[in-house]
């Protein structure tokens, strides 16, 4: 990420694949919402990519406002002459979050990449403030952006072309509607053909959230989808000497495939231990039963106590569990009569 002398940490970033949930649950839009300060967020939408015109920002204005953000308001350059205005520019200086929508990524990079407008999202990023991008406005976050190209499974020469992006993530090329449009061959060729770079692949309605934390940058999955990285670390490739359009050997890349809750340290370019989650009805059920333990050693240290004694007191304790009975409800008259349990127990001594 870029560094910035007199910044704090960097913002998070929210590189989402497209087609985020608008309607039901909108959990991407509400966690960008309230990582921009909720009731306090100043919103800034960025449509440039976007062919739809004010439509595009009606529907971001009503859903940010909706959602809780404070303000929203809109910077759209048409031009690398409007990316110049100092008035948009000092929009975007004082936003808490920057929006950029989708559509034509290459647009996108041509009017605002290398512009003072450009500068001022990478000192939003650089100051904390929170950049997110869907579709578009996720391909131009990473150092290297994917322009245009056709889907497919095989990476092929020339099947894609590769432009400049923001930068904020570095040594890195993004492609967006990953799994949805078959974006794997493309992205491979890349990667083919440049390997120091981390290809990572976001699925619609999925957001990779990148935070650095001890000075590691670590990607964190949400959403419907998954995440895919290829890392060519330890590549094999034909690339430097294939012909037109044919298939590339690309052998040894590694492959990370990371659904919602995974997280991937990009710095290191390791998976991180996933959490382990424990319902609250588990939880609170583990607790008890830790409470009992303690309970127990304590009484069994402190007296004469015997630990069957003491499990039958904890077992009456405990609300009997519902079970289906496979003993006769009564015992026949020819049996003896069992003995009392304390006095078994006792014998047992």
């Amino acid at each position: 990420m870029p560094e910035h002398a007199d910044a704090g940490p960097a913002g998070p970033l929210m590189i989402i694949g497209g087609a985020e949930d608008k309607l039901r649950r909108r959990t991407i839009l509400k966690d960008f919402v309230a990582a921009s300060g909720g009731a306090d967020a100043r919103v800034v939408v960025i449509p440039t990519a976007s062919s739809l015109g004010d439509e595009v920002v009606e529907v971001y204005d009503a859903l940010f406002r909706r959602l809780g953000a404070g303000s929203v308001a809109a910077v759209r350059p048409d031009s690398r002459n409007d990316a110049h205005d100092p008035e948009l520019v000092a929009v975007v200086d004082d936003a808490t979050g920057v929006f950029m929508t989708g559509g034509n990524q290459l647009k996108l990079s041509a009017i605002i990449c290398g512009t003072p407008l450009g500068d001022a999202v990478v000192r939003a990023h650089e100051r904390g403030a929170v950049v997110a991008g869907t579709s578009a406005g996720a391909s131009i976050q990473s150092s290297h952006m994917v322009a245009f190209g056709v889907g497919g499974t095989t990476p092929k020469q020339r099947m894609t072309q590769v432009a400049a992006g923001l930068g904020l993530l570095r040594t890195t090329v993004i492609d967006q509607h990953f799994d949805q449009r078959n974006r794997y061959g493309r992205l491979l060729m890349i990667v083919s053909q440049s390997p120091q770079l981390l290809g990572i692949g976001v699925d619609e309605d999925t957001c990779a959230t990148v935070t650095v934390e001890d000075g590691h940058e670590v990607l964190r999955v949400s959403g419907r989808g998954a995440v895919t990285l290829f890392d060519p670390q330890r590549l094999v490739t034909n690339s430097y000497e294939a012909k037109r359009s044919s298939p590339l050997l690309a052998s040894g890349i590694i492959l990370h495939v990371l659904p919602a809750g995974a997280s991937y340290d990009l710095t290191s370019r390791e998976l991180r231990p996933q959490a382990v989650r424990v319902s609250d009805e588990d939880a609170a059920e583990l607790a008890e039963a830790q409470a009992d333990l303690r309970q127990m050693a304590q009484d069994i240290a402190a007296g004469d106590r015997s630990p069957a004694t003491l499990r039958r007191r904890l077992a009456r304790k405990r609300p009997p569990r519902k079970t289906v009975s496979t003993q006769p409800t009564t015992q026949p008259t020819t049996e003896p009569p069992t003995e009392p349990a304390a006095e078994q127990d006792g014998a047992s001594r």
